[in-house]
Order: structure tokens, then C-alpha cells, then sequence
């Protein structure tokens, strides 16, 4: 059984999720492979107490490249599981948002 601790592993900043944070209340989490929209909405209000309007979940594939002397494939980045989570315009989650 996971914990709502376990289910957020860490917060994803790159340019384009500090772009949905800024214009659409957007934030994107890496979650468990176990976890569900509804464990990730849960998890997400309680943690930050917030209201989250709509969780999305992507399945993010690993990255493989191949070694010029075998040929053979080599997984460089596994896969992970990825949740980008819609909070209500008024709500925000200033940790995540950096240096104002």
C-alpha cells in the first residue's frame, strides 16, 4: 500500500513545466508506477492544500541508444511515469515556483 509520501516522487522542472506553471497551474510530478489519478489528486491536495481540477498521466518511455563497436541497444535513462496536475487558477504551489 502506498503512502501519499510514496506517491509523489519528486517535482519535474524544465523550461516547458515552468511555462505551465506560469500560464495554465500546471504542475508536473514523477510518481510511482503504481499510482492512479486519483491516488495522485489525493496525494497532491493533502500535500500542499490545494484543489486540483484535473490530473493527466503519462507513461514517459526509457531512452536507448546503441554502442558504436556491438551495435547492441543500451537503455541510458529508464522509464518513469509522469503526472501533470491542474490546480484551480486561485491555488498555487509557491515551493516548486523558484525566486519571485
Amino acid at each position: 500500500m502506498l503512502t501519499i509520501y510514496d506517491i509523489l516522487r519528486r517535482p519535474i522542472i524544465t523550461e516547458k513545466s515552468h511555462f505551465q506553471m506560469a500560464k495554465l497551474h500546471q504542475y508536473v510530478f514523477e510518481v510511482a508506477e503504481e499510482a492512479n489519478k486519483d491516488m495522485v489528486k489525493k496525494a497532491v491536495e493533502e500535500l500542499f492544500n490545494v484543489r486540483v481540477l484535473r490530473v493527466n498521466i503519462v507513461n514517459v518511455p526509457a531512452k536507448r541508444t546503441r554502442r558504436a563497436r556491438s551495435r547492441r541497444w543500451v537503455v541510458r535513462n529508464p522509464g518513469y511515469k509522469k503526472a501533470i496536475v491542474t490546480l484551480a487558477p486561485e491555488d498555487r504551489i509557491p515551493l516548486l515556483e523558484g525566486v519571485e
